[in-house]
């Protein structure tokens, strides 16, 4: 089924919490590894308008459906941020944009030559970049999904669960939107195909990799998903689902990489 873009930005909107009682927290305070992983999902979230940044120098902009869902996306992913921002705030833990924006001003010049390196690759695989792009999205938007939905399950809180799960909800149309396009890219190109098992296989990493440093994820890679080994194959099968991926096991992989299983 085709994915329903006209839908999709008719009722893209910021994830509702304001109806959740947040003063619940004053009595049902998150456990301090939950905290953490909830500020690794902030970050992650906040940091998305550096994703577009680099994806604004490579092929993807210059179509109309990615480059539109990229706008759409951005939004969303910045009101997740708010959105934990706030569960972090009522337990005393300040995260704002302005706070995001000077880690990244941090990283100097590696930041500045972020976008002229994704540029660079990106024009020299052509148009098949973007059949990279989406199924890295696809993976990277169902690993998102999961942990949401892992810690919404093992919190079984009355504030934090159901944000955790609206916020699952608007991730999985993110998912079927950059499945749609892969499939699409994926479909009878053995050349988008070798590409992508090749840029899937040897570099993907769980989300957060990259801004995060390496301890950082995988103790919220472990929280989450630690004894899960049946979610891990879930996720990889979603992926192998995909036009000439059958063998790929990246998430499995990436667990395994960082002592995970």
């Amino acid at each position: 089924m085709a994915f329903d873009f006209d839908g999709y930005a008719e009722t893209s909107e910021a994830v509702r919490w304001s109806d959740l009682d947040f003063d619940l927290f004053d009595d049902m305070p998150l456990d301090p590894d939950t905290l953490r992983s909830v500020r690794y999902m902030c970050d992650v979230e906040y940091h998305t308008t550096c994703f577009v940044r680099e994806l604004l120098v490579t092929p993807s902009h210059r179509e109309d459906a990615p480059a539109a869902f990229m706008t759409m996306w951005n939004r969303e992913e910045f009101w997740h941020g708010e959105a934990l921002a706030a569960v972090l705030q009522k337990h005393g833990i300040h995260v704002d944009y302005d706070e995001i924006k000077a880690k990244r001003a941090g990283l100097g010049w590696k930041l500045a030559l972020g976008p002229a390196k994704q540029s660079l690759v990106a024009n020299m695989v052509g148009s098949d970049f973007i059949a990279v792009h989406m199924a890295w999205g696809a993976a990277n938007e169902l690993s998102a999904t999961a942990g949401y939905r892992r810690m919404a399950a093992m919190q079984d809180h009355p504030v934090l669960s159901p944000l955790l799960e609206r916020i699952a909800k608007q991730e999985t149309r993110h998912v079927a939107f950059y499945s749609t396009q892969a499939r699409e890219r994926l479909e009878d190109n053995p050349r988008a195909q070798k590409i992508v098992q090749l840029a899937l296989g040897k570099l993907w990493k769980p989300v957060g990799s990259g801004m995060m440093d390496d301890a950082e994820v995988k103790h919220v890679m472990s929280y989450l998903f630690r004894g899960q080994s049946d979610e891990v194959d879930k996720l990889d099968k979603r992926v192998q689902k995909l036009p000439g991926l059958g063998e790929l096991t990246i998430f499995r992989n990436a667990f395994a990489r960082l002592g995970i299983d």
